[in-house]
């Protein structure tokens, strides 16, 4: 038996990122799939905003790149909770101009000397939720 999820509108899904401060980077390394937890917040227009090292394999993979980012919160007794996934070109630069901000619950950590900024912006944002069901046990 399956739950049924339920999909999630662009707006109640940016205000769900919006409410949570980690979530994973999903880009690829010699053309293999890589996935990388990751602290971030998000933009105004709905870009998905993150700091890295200048030479970091994430800046270096995804420097214009389409890549991929989801957040979810689940929770363990009863499996309920959501998933929201940001399709998108992602833009690294030293000097970016990161504007207004929807408050996030914890905040992105502050640039430092040899950091990046790397810019998802969002051409493709889908979400989920998923009820709660009982546990079962064996």
């Amino acid at each position: 038996m399956t739950a049924e999820f339920t999909p999630l509108d662009e707006l109640h899904c940016l205000r769900l990122l919006s409410g949570t401060a980690v979530g994973r980077l999903v880009y690829t390394v010699g053309a293999l799939p890589a996935v990388m937890p990751v602290r971030y917040r998000i933009a105004a227009d709905g870009s998905v905003l993150l700091h890295a090292h200048t030479d970091s394999e994430i800046t270096r993979a995804v420097a214009d790149a389409i890549v991929a980012f989801e957040a979810s919160e689940l929770d363990e007794a009863d499996g309920s909770g959501w998933s929201v996934t940001v399709l998108g070109r992602a833009d690294v630069t030293s000097d970016i101009e990161e504007g207004r901000t929807i408050p996030a619950v914890v905040p992105a950590p502050a640039r430092t000397a040899g950091s990046v900024t790397i810019r998802i912006r969002p051409e493709l944002v889908t979400g989920r939720s998923l009820p709660g069901s009982p546990v079962y046990e064996a």
